[in-house]
């Protein structure tokens, strides 16, 4: 199917002001804090990056696959009004009264929604990374650009993905996958090009963090995990960050796609936390150190790839000690740069709202 045709504002004789349509599949935190900073940011892109948008689509479990032809307004939308901008009523078969459509399948809706842009932002299925691959696949087989904050395709789905975007001339982007939003994958990508990643090592779950700094603190560990679910990071169900699953995910995604491999979760040697006592946190403070849930992959002699989640009782010197609440640090060692530490601090949704709007402009402008 071809591409949409997207509407076109222009404003001299040689500037013409594209409108892309946005569909948005999983309308949770994420998914409203890309709204939010779309709104934030609608004049700057405009102004600045030539770029106009509409939201036509939005979809999540509870609301189903809703669609609006002339794009739903986002104000309403935060506040939980569905209905479609300006006229409603659009005559297409399945319209409601308020001008929206509700659409049996992705598919359908993407179509109704003229989708020029899909922005992926389900939960994370880590056994198969299902159905976010699916509905990216959809999308670039449609004509739209293909963009997740879902980590399931980068690692189950990440090759074929790219190249039926190539093939579709279309992106498909996921740079929010892995710490929020850090542009780590753009930064090899486009600002280190020929730099070989031989291995790294990092902090890459908030959850089991913020457990272990509680337990050190005096909580236990109940208290603790309850305190990371009142800040948002944890899910109800924690089970895959306090056994290492997501951190080896994101260890996956890593190696796949900066070490060229391609691993799955069941090749990382895991290990969880809860094997970890106040009593080891305490005493490894009190003589100079400091127990962490580190993720690491080091490329071998062989050229094999060896990946890792563990805890580790690390230096105080350690960058990686450093890290402490809901912030993250990853280590890369590459051919070049013996070291490369990036650091992020005590992220938020915000953060993640970036990588998708990131990737958007990444997309758009690299036709």
């Amino acid at each position: 199917m071809p591409a949409f045709t997207m509407n076109q504002r222009c404003v001299s004789r040689r500037i013409c002001i594209p409108t892309y349509n946005f569909c948005i599949a999983g309308l949770g935190n994420v998914g409203t804090a890309l709204i939010t900073l779309l709104l934030r940011k609608r004049q700057l892109l405009a102004e600045q990056y030539k770029v106009e948008w509409r939201i036509t689509g939005v979809a999540s479990r509870r609301l189903g696959w809703l669609a609006a032809p002339n794009g739903f307004t986002p104000e309403k939308l935060l506040a939980g009004d569905f209905s479609e901008a300006g006229d409603s009523g659009s005559g297409l078969s399945g319209s409601d009264v308020s001008g929206r459509n509700t659409c049996a399948d992705v598919r359908g809706w993407l179509a109704l929604g003229r989708a020029d842009v899909l922005f992926e932002t389900t939960s994370l299925n880590a056994a198969t990374g299902q159905p976010a691959i699916d509905h990216l696949r959809a999308a670039l087989e449609m004509g739209a650009h293909a963009i997740t904050a879902n980590k399931g395709p980068v690692v189950y789905g990440y090759r074929e993905l790219t190249a039926l975007a190539a093939e579709k001339g279309r992106r498909f982007l996921f740079e929010s996958s892995v710490m929020d939003g850090v542009p780590i994958f753009s930064l090899f990508r486009e600002g280190m090009p020929t730099v070989e990643v031989l291995g790294f090592r990092g902090v890459l779950n908030s959850t089991t963090n913020v457990i272990l700094d509680g337990m050190e603190s005096g909580m236990s560990f109940d208290d603790s995990l309850r305190r990371a679910q009142e800040l948002g990071v944890a899910e109800s169900d924690p089970t895959d960050d306090i056994k290492g699953v997501d951190a080896a995910v994101k260890v996956v995604a890593l190696c796949n796609v900066l070490m060229g491999t391609e691993l799955k979760p069941s090749d990382v040697q895991r290990q969880g936390i809860r094997g970890i006592t106040a009593a080891q946190l305490r005493e490894a403070r009190s003589s100079g150190g400091a127990w962490k849930l580190v993720a690491s992959a080091t490329r071998q002699a062989d050229g094999r790839v060896v990946a890792t989640v563990q805890p580790e009782r690390l230096k105080l010197s350690d960058p990686l000690a450093q890290v402490n609440g809901t912030s993250s640090v990853i280590s890369f060692a590459t051919d070049i740069l013996p070291q490369l530490i990036i650091t992020e601090q005590d992220p938020g949704l915000e953060t993640t709202a970036y990588g998708l709007l990131a990737d958007f402009l990444t997309a758009v402008r690299s036709r």
